[in-house]
């Protein structure tokens, strides 16, 4: 079946921040214009459920448009999961590193960055995006559709690429593995950690804190680990954002649609059962 261009994306706009709140409340009246609008005749069927539909919709976004949400939460299902499973790993979405914000960002025996562009997306500011993350990770990967290879595949060597192809039985594949980087800045690195973070760190390298206030704290601990050698500070940064408070609810298994939603909510497994259980109602128009 064919899907219009504004129908796709008036679908993709149900896997939103905002829709989660207002199901959280049992708002579901932005569901209830989609269905009314696209889908009567997928309702026909009895006792279906919120949750039935956005799955739904969900597999005609997967196979129909490509939009940075499928595109994150199919890289999270089929490929970063799987990591996090089997390493003491950590997983962050939307993360700062300067005056960029990352798509997703892993922690585990090294710090690894993913950068997604998808078919919509341009490359404008792309040179700025991977200048900020060279100095705070050790690997940068682009998550590129496999249409766009030629365009992507002229960046830096040191930029590693994945390629998706969603007509294909392996969805995500290395096209160029990413080269090791230990050059990393500590500025960046200071104004990514929180204060206890890097408090945390010139405890562990030197042994001791150094007197300061409140005040002056930023800069007194800032000139100790700008003096910490950048291989040790390097390990030293990875522990600590391994030790970053989260919550984790997702899954390989159950609900996968919604894992970029649970992680970019931060949301742990209480919250994320009183979404579902929420999206279980039955559709009533």
């Amino acid at each position: 079946m064919r899907y219009q261009i504004n129908q796709l994306r008036d679908y993709s706009s149900l896997f939103s921040r905002g829709q989660v709140l207002s199901w959280l409340k049992m708002d579901f009246s932005s569901i209830n214009y989609k269905i009314e609008r696209y889908d009567e005749k997928w309702l026909n069927s009895q006792n279906q459920t919120y949750l039935d539909y956005l799955k739904y919709v969900y597999s005609i976004l997967a196979d129909n448009y490509q939009n940075e949400y499928v595109f994150k939460n199919e890289f999270l299902n089929n490929w970063l999961i799987k990591e996090l499973g089997e390493t003491n790993s950590q997983i962050f979405s939307e993360f700062r590193v300067g005056n960029s914000i990352a798509d997703l960002v892993m922690f585990n025996g090294c710090s690894k960055i993913f950068e997604i562009k998808t078919e919509l997306d341009s490359d404008s500011r792309l040179s700025l995006q991977l200048e900020n993350y060279e100095k705070a990770f050790n690997q940068i990967f682009l998550i590129i559709p496999k249409s766009k290879i030629t365009i992507y595949k002229k960046q830096d060597l040191s930029i590693g690429l994945i390629t998706y192809d969603p007509k294909g039985q392996n969805t995500f594949s290395v096209y160029r593995n990413a080269k090791l980087n230990l050059d990393i800045e500590p500025s960046v690195i200071m104004s990514i950690l929180h204060t206890n973070e890097y408090k945390s760190i010139v405890q562990k390298h030197y042994g001791y804190l150094p007197q300061m206030t409140s005040f002056n704290q930023y800069k007194a601990c800032s000139e100790l680990i700008f003096e910490i050698p950048k291989s040790k500070l390097n390990l030293l940064f990875i522990d600590q954002m391994k030790r970053r408070s989260t919550s984790n609810a997702m899954s390989s298994r159950y609900y996968k649609e919604f894992n970029q939603i649970f992680l970019a909510l931060k949301m742990n497994r209480d919250s994320k059962s009183k979404m579902i259980e929420s999206l279980k109602t039955t559709i009533e128009i």
